[in-house]
């Protein structure tokens, strides 16, 4: 008999630890990684600060890269075709939320009307139709706003101080993108108020680069850059070809001076990418994208680079200098 029960007792005791087992062994499996994607417009490159920035704050928010958030990087690198393909990548992943800017917002709109998307910067997203308005979004996407084209009047005049005898201002810009066109008016506008003559440029891949600043060389004496994923992927191209044709630039992105271009003016990027975590960090908390008003930048930024000034015989007036937020020596 009690051979009997402990035979029992060993079948019972051994089906117990056969079904606590596999309990106790899921308990210990690590929690499911919260997921971000980043569709870069341009180069992983261009996108660093501002990566860099985003990526500080969602770790101050308490989300750690590789423990309790995976972020998927991908640069589309100023292509349209590659931004659809990264886009349509991230619905199969099924990430939570997509973080992008201008250009690639449109395609990432496209492949989903269901995952939140945050844009960091944005031309306009109530004209373009991305978002029903700043105070109440709709649908799945919000974001920051960065007032590109309130900031071309405020360009050329800066422009002007440093080049008093400026008569011909050449713009450049990406015709693929139709933002741009409310910013190329505001300048033309801006131009006439005061008395210059403005001369359009479209581009639409890299290889008009060449020859658009090669048309404008004796057709204007300053380069005006509408910034977008085209003239940023190529920052280095345009600026050291308007270099090598005597031509000064102003443009909205640091990274333009950074490569050789005269000056910018425009908000600081890697402040919106910070803030842009913020918004990623109140979805992953269960916010709804469509009741997270859309934000304008408080932070703006004007960048000089002497060297080139001094490459081009240009004397940057020292009230410039002393308004700087960054000078480039």
């Amino acid at each position: 008999m009690t051979a009997f029960i402990g035979r029992r007792e060993f079948i019972t005791l051994f089906g117990g630890a056969a079904w606590v087992w596999p309990l106790g062994a899921l308990a210990q499996q690590p929690a499911k990684l919260r997921s971000v994607g980043i569709l870069g417009t341009s180069t992983a490159s261009a996108w660093k600060p501002w990566v860099a920035a985003f990526s500080q704050r969602l770790q101050e928010l308490g989300w750690i890269e590789g423990h309790t958030v995976a972020i998927e990087y991908r640069w589309a690198e100023g292509r349209t075709e590659r931004a659809t393909e990264i886009a349509a990548e991230f619905v199969r992943l099924n990430v939570e939320v997509i973080v992008t800017t201008g250009n690639a917002l449109v395609e990432a709109k496209r492949a989903t009307s269901v995952i939140p998307i945050v844009f960091a910067v944005a031309n306009d997203p109530v004209g373009t139709g991305f978002v029903a308005s700043l105070a109440r979004p709709g649908g799945n996407v919000t974001g920051l706003s960065n007032q590109a084209v309130d900031l071309g009047t405020k360009r050329l005049g800066l422009l002007r101080e440093v080049l008093p005898a400026l008569n011909r201002v050449g713009i450049v810009a990406n015709a693929g993108y139709a933002p741009t066109r409310r910013e190329i008016a505001e300048v033309q506008a801006a131009a006439r108020t005061l008395g210059l003559e403005a001369v359009v440029l479209e581009i639409r891949r890299e290889e008009d680069i060449l020859t658009s600043i090669d048309a404008l060389k004796a057709r204007a004496d300053a380069l005006y850059v509408v910034g977008d994923s085209l003239t940023t992927a190529h920052r280095v191209q345009l600026s050291t070809l308007a270099l090598g044709n005597r031509l000064p630039t102003v443009s909205s992105f640091r990274e333009f001076v950074e490569a050789g271009g005269l000056m910018s003016y425009g908000p600081n990027f890697p402040d919106l990418f910070r803030r842009a975590a913020e918004y990623v960090d109140k979805i992953l908390r269960g916010a709804n994208p469509a009741d997270i008003p859309v934000e304008q930048p408080t932070k703006f930024d004007l960048v000089l680079n002497l060297k080139t000034a001094k490459a081009l015989g240009l004397t940057m007036p020292n009230s410039m200098q002393l308004l700087a937020d960054e000078v480039i020596e």
